[in-house]
């Protein structure tokens, strides 16, 4: 094993990209050691992007690199410097305050960058310690890799690593260093930090070394910047239409969090919905609900207004800008309605589908059923049989407006010649049996925090695939026990 590892230092190399630039977008910095760090996970399915063998992760010399303790001869280490409206107010310049880009890796699976989050103070710190806590660590490095198994567009997370150094929140814990993955994380608030200093020259850099490197398409269009929005736009109103369809509730859409790239960024005080309410707020800090669950198509149009903003000194007139901008809601609706048609096993469109839509959510909303398993519960539904609906109703306290609902439910089924049996298969391949809910997250967390990461790796390999059975988990699908209704999640987590 010491000879691939030696093998494999002499073959990785960081490319460095983004060092690159003029050093006005970052400061130069190593990230600052932790003490006898150790692996608690490793992503399979995210080490192969950039050709690593999770077995490697049992050598020091391993673990040591994605912790910050060893620096790679080929990297450049970095902290970049953005800005950003934070719950709708303008935050001026923030920054990397505890991430440390390593570079970007070419592999045969594509350029990625390699962050390491919780890696020490930085001039962006904003008087915080720069270190991540275990709790928040093993919930962002799982919440990665979760949405990337729901087919939802993310940045992703290698591995996952702690210490027993000390880190002081409301109470003592402990430090943990998480490896994430993406083509760039270049946000909304990159953009934002050169328009509000006014240094358009600046902005330009780095608006040109975005789509060169990320939208190289766009490159012969008649104006790359106006369709360069238009693209930004287009991927960030899909993402959201794909977390209002699996009931993903961010929690904190500041213009700092929103990837370039229309990739889910930044998982703090997330949440999976459980007893549906569109009113949801999943963040404990957010006082006046600005990110709860129905908010999020309309904060993500707010976002792209704000990234807007700053790309109009190139596109030209307000007008066009709003032109482009106009494009969010139908891109999100269409989207959108494409994937609650496929939850609902609908192949066809039919003008009084959205009435059936609408009414589902209201009946869905006055039970508070949960939502994972109401929609693969659905698939279990016969046409031709209301015995099947008993497993479904049990999900509602008002039984009666399932069963009316059901009746609309089956003849639009029988308007298209739907078969159970095919409709079934194809329901749950977009609708999944287990999502990371957080009590298990609070489960793995408990068990992580007294040294044993088994939970850990048990609900990696479980959201790896969450739309299959897997009979040796049956009980992860079942409903939260009455005990997680008190899990309270903060930006602080």
């Amino acid at each position: 094993m010491k000879k691939k590892i030696a093998q494999l230092f002499k073959t990785l190399k960081f490319e460095n990209s983004f060092s690159n630039l003029n050093p006005v977008f970052y400061t130069p910095l190593l990230p600052t050691k932790l003490s006898n760090p150790y692996i608690i996970s490793v992503s399979d399915k995210a080490s192969s992007l950039v050709d690593l063998n999770s077995e490697l992760f049992s050598e020091q010399d391993l673990v040591d690199l994605f912790t910050g303790n060893l620096t790679h001869p080929t990297s450049k280490p970095l902290s970049a410097v953005y800005s950003g409206h934070q719950f709708g107010h303008w935050a001026g310049q923030l920054g990397d305050g505890r991430a440390i880009l390593l570079g970007n890796i070419n592999s045969s699976k594509g350029s990625w960058e390699l962050q390491l989050k919780g890696a020490g103070i930085t001039p962006y710190s904003r008087r915080g310690d720069g270190r991540a806590v275990l709790r928040s660590s093993i919930r962002e490095f799982l919440c990665s890799e979760a949405m990337f198994g729901l087919n939802i567009p993310t940045t992703r997370a290698l591995c996952i690593t702690g210490s027993k150094d000390k880190v002081y929140r409301e109470t003592v814990e402990t430090a943990s260093v998480v490896t994430r993955m993406s083509p760039t994380f270049i946000r909304f608030g990159s953009f934002e930090h050169f328009y509000y200093k006014e240094d358009l020259e600046s902005l330009k850099i780095l608006t040109d070394y975005t789509i060169g490197n990320f939208y190289p398409e766009l490159l012969d269009k008649e104006n790359p910047y106006k369709a360069f929005l238009s693209e930004v736009i287009k991927r960030t109103a899909e993402m959201i239409a794909h977390w209002q369809a699996v009931g993903f509730m961010h929690g904190v859409m500041n213009t700092d969090n929103m990837s370039i790239l229309g990739l889910t960024l930044d998982y703090g005080p997330f949440g999976f919905m459980e007893a549906f309410n569109q009113g949801h707020i999943c963040n404990h800090s957010d006082d006046q609900g600005r990110y709860s669950f129905v908010n999020q198509p309309h904060i993500g149009q707010w976002n792209c207004r704000a990234i807007a903003q700053t790309l109009l000194p190139f596109i030209g007139t307000v007008e066009e800008v709003q032109e482009i901008l106009a494009e969010y809601l139908p891109v999100y609706r269409s989207k959108y309605d494409e994937l609650i048609h496929l939850k609902l096993g609908l192949e066809t469109k039919h003008p009084e589908d959205q009435k059936l839509i609408d009414s589902l959510s209201s009946i869905m909303q006055q039970s508070n059923v949960d939502f994972t398993l109401f929609f693969r519960r659905l698939s279990e539904l016969k046409i031709d049989d209301f015995e099947s609906n008993n497993s479904i109703r049990d999900l509602f306290t008002d039984r009666i407006s399932f069963d009316d609902w059901s009746v609309q439910y089956r003849r639009r089924l029988k308007l298209e010649e739907s078969i159970d049996e095919v409709r079934k298969v194809k329901m749950n391949s977009v609708n999944p049996k287990y999502i990371l809910r957080n009590y298990l997250l609070q489960v793995a967390i408990e068990k992580a925090q007294n040294d044993d990461f088994t939970e850990v790796n048990k609900l990696l390999k479980i959201i790896e695939t969450p739309f299959d059975e897997q009979p040796e988990f049956e009980s992860y699908a079942n409903l939260p026990p009455d005990w997680a209704s008190n899990i309270s999640v903060s930006c602080s987590s």
